[in-house]
């Protein structure tokens, strides 16, 4: 038996049903989506899921990701519904049914105590004709040619048909609401995710208060003595005004140490380098740990300024410390 062909068969046959799928979209259908989710937006309304079984743990996903595109959601499970649930639904909402079969008695239990509206509830389902669709103003069809299980019986290509048009959904939701990246880390502040689009340089710097200072007449030895009192690897030179003039890392120091001329009385101005690369405190850490890794010589110091007035420095160390 081979099972690589299996598995290349399975991923071949949901392939096939969503683009099957892809195909009989209609664009009232669509359209009425999109004036949908206008109108709970503007209500303040949410949107509820609702299913059981498969099509359940389906609705919870759905749920999850709309929430995390900033429209309020929630997965309602129709039997603890009628046990008090149904009070977390509201005729502001709309409602998501989520039934292969399209005819789910625990969902159909439900319809006589239904507040939302039938303009409001949007059917996923295996049969345009089932009495879940026909009670729904919004009718997707997830129809599909056969489940993967050998049995074709185990919700397989049917659920993984309805969690991509719930995905469609979503993602018409988040190009009418014109969601950037910057709102969407709003939802995400922890994690890698998260930390990439909402920490900012000024979030993680050493601030000019931490770092070692000299002017352009310093010399050599007092440079070491501020890398030993700063010990941040970098001693920045500045001039009026806090302007950055220069900067000069450890390295620097070391290649001069071995060389024989070695000289401690010798200016900073002399050795230092007048054209660091710089960022702004207002950009992502994301983009400074762009700077400094994607070089052909990459390094782990960042001086940070704002037009020309050097305000910190940034270390590898630190984008590291905080996972990205």
């Amino acid at each position: 038996m081979n099972f690589v062909e299996i598995m290349a068969t399975v991923l071949s046959t949901e392939a096939f049903a969503l683009n099957e799928a892809a195909k009989r979209l209609e664009e009232d259908q669509v359209n009425a989506l999109h004036q949908l989710f206008l109108d709970i937006t503007a209500e303040r309304g949410h949107l509820v899921f609702c299913g059981v079984g498969k099509s359940g743990l389906v609705g919870k996903k759905l749920a999850a990701t709309f929430t995390s595109l900033g429209l309020p959601s929630h997965f309602l499970h129709p039997t603890e519904a009628l046990h008090g649930d149904l009070g977390t639904l509201r005729s502001n909402d709309a409602l998501v049914l989520i039934s292969y079969s399209g005819k789910s008695e625990e969902v159909l239990k439900l319809f006589p105590y239904i507040k939302v509206p039938k303009q409001r509830r949007i059917a996923l389902v295996g049969d345009v004709e089932s009495p879940i669709a026909q009670a729904s103003g919004i009718v997707f069809d997830c129809q599909v040619h056969k489940e993967a299980c050998i049995n074709n019986q185990a919700p397989t290509t049917s659920s993984t048909l309805t969690m991509a048009m719930g995905d469609a959904m979503a993602v018409v939701y988040e190009t009418m609401a014109g969601l950037s990246k910057e709102d969407f880390a709003q939802f995400h502040p922890g994690g890698k995710l998260g930390k990439s689009l909402r920490l900012k340089v000024s979030d993680l710097m050493v601030g000019r208060e931490g770092c070692g200072v000299l002017k352009e007449e310093a010399t050599l030895k007092e440079a070491i003595l501020k890398l030993t009192e700063f010990p941040l690897g970098a001693v920045v030179c500045l001039g009026d005004n806090h302007q950055l003039k220069g900067l000069i890392v450890e390295g620097d120091i070391r290649r001069l140490l071995s060389n024989d001329n070695f000289d401690p009385n010798k200016k900073i101005s002399e050795i230092m380098n007048t054209s660091p690369v710089t960022i702004s405190s207002d950009e992502l850490a994301s983009r400074a740990l762009e700077l400094m890794e994607k070089r052909e010589r990459p390094f782990s110091l960042l001086p940070v300024t704002h037009e020309g007035e050097f305000l910190g420095i940034l270390r590898l160390h630190d984008l590291f410390k905080e996972g990205l």
